[in-house]
């Protein structure tokens, strides 16, 4: 659908919609899905406005994802800006992961859950909901698995604007309550994702909704660009370098691919090298909704829809909009694609806890136990630079490990019940 309300957004580098199918190219306008083939639109941009980006113009920016707006398709004016200004995540250094896992070069955990909503929602939020702003939306929705519906209701509560936000009924209650408490409307269906990304679907088409932006349905091309900001922010964080391998969980697949996007963009505008033999990309899934590392796994680009199950919520997409073009960066990259089940997923948050100072929510579980899994496999090389993307922050899925971590001692408030305990030496 393009929305009556399809004025182009000024001032920015952006160009045009393409199809990432058969590349046809659309104006800039609030559409996500081709004319002519039904493939997904992303954003083009003008080469020549990308190639006037320095180093100097993003190090004098904002401490925040503005710093790269030049590189974005919204924003370039702050006044016109709906966002929290996320971004600028601490990449944390990780030598004791990496010798628990037998990794013997430099390993980093870029730590997305330091952001307002913390996950890394609060990128995408702000870009699309820029862009919708510019686009005349008065109204902010969207269908969510959780950080989305934070991140969108906390939007609209400081843009002052309404939100009505779409999430799953089985959704973790931390994350119902860090979404409800910003007081837009916040509708449970009784439904998977799958279930909730098709109502929005048909929500957008009627007259009653013409005014919403859905963050991930209408305005989802300006959306998809908020995760490059991620691939910015590692390279510049290691002294404009590109890692030699990334770690990156999937439940669409979108982020995968657009930190790839970022890192290729960064090479072509000269502001990086690409590093020798250039960059490898890992997805990782959960075992109870793992359909892309599936298709993979059986030599496939055909994404085969399954009904999630499991305790990564995060990442319970079933029908993952991204999965053909997550697979096509993986397999051009040299990289690769698995998935941890629940077990698994608990022991990761702990281990990550425990080496870095991060609890991660579900899905950072998830990437740890994977990237434990490529290396073992021989897959992740251990000698080379590694990333590793933590979305989310852990108090969001404290049932995930609630039942295995607790007091280590219980005991009388005195030095004899210290001693006894073996607290003194």
């Amino acid at each position: 659908m393009t929305s009556t309300v399809d004025a182009p957004v000024s001032t920015s580098p952006a160009r045009a919609l393409v199809c990432r199918g058969c590349g046809t190219e659309f104006p800039l306008a609030a559409q996500h899905a081709c004319y002519e083939c039904f493939g997904p639109l992303e954003i083009a941009y003008d080469p020549a406005a990308l190639a006037r980006v320095t180093r100097a113009q993003i190090e004098a920016g904002p401490q925040n994802i503005w710093r790269y707006a030049a590189l974005l398709p919204a924003g370039q004016d702050p006044a016109e800006r709906v966002t929290l200004d996320p971004g600028l995540t601490p990449l944390v250094s990780a030598p004791a992961l990496a010798a628990a896992i037998g990794l013997r070069a430099p390993l980093w955990v870029k730590d997305d859950s330091a952001n307002p909503t913390h996950s890394f929602k609060d990128r995408v939020v702000s870009v699309a909901l820029t862009a919708a702003r510019g686009l005349g939306f008065t109204r902010f929705a969207c269908a969510s698995t959780g950080n989305l519906a934070n991140s969108v209701a906390a939007h609209a509560a400081r843009a002052g604007a309404p939100s009505v936000v779409f999430i799953p009924g089985d959704l973790e209650a931390g994350k119902v309550v860090t979404t409800a408490v910003y007081g837009g409307q916040l509708v449970a269906i009784d439904g998977s994702y799958d279930d909730v990304n098709r109502l929005c679907s048909e929500l957008v088409e009627t007259d009653e909704f013409e005014d919403t932006a859905f963050v991930n349905v209408n305005v989802r091309p300006y959306y998809a660009e908020g995760s490059k900001t991620l691939g910015y922010e590692v390279a510049e964080q290691l002294g404009w370098r590109i890692p030699a391998q990334v770690v990156i969980p999937m439940a669409s697949g979108e982020l995968l691919t657009k930190v790839d996007k970022a890192f290729s963009e960064l090479v072509e505008v000269g502001l990086v090298e690409a590093p020798a033999g250039g960059w490898k990309v890992f997805g990782a899934q959960s075992a109870g909704c793992n359909p892309i590392a599936t298709a993979l796994h059986n030599g496939s680009d055909t994404v085969i829809p399954v009904k999630p199950t499991g305790i990564a919520k995060s990442l319970n997409i079933g029908d993952p909009a991204a999965g053909a073009y997550a697979i096509e960066t993986v397999t051009r990259t040299g990289g690769w694609m698995d998935y941890a089940d629940d077990d698994e997923i608990r022991a990761g948050i702990e281990l990550l806890a425990r080496t870095t100072g991060v609890f991660a929510e579900t899905a950072g579980g998830v990437t740890v136990a994977v990237l434990q899994k490529l290396v073992a496999s021989g897959r992740l090389d251990p000698e080379a630079e590694t990333v590793v993307f933590n979305t989310g922050e852990g108090l969001k899925t404290l049932d995930a490990v609630a039942d295995r971590v607790g007091p280590t001692h219980r005991i009388k408030p005195s030095l004899r019940a210290a001693r006894d305990a073996g607290l003194l030496g």
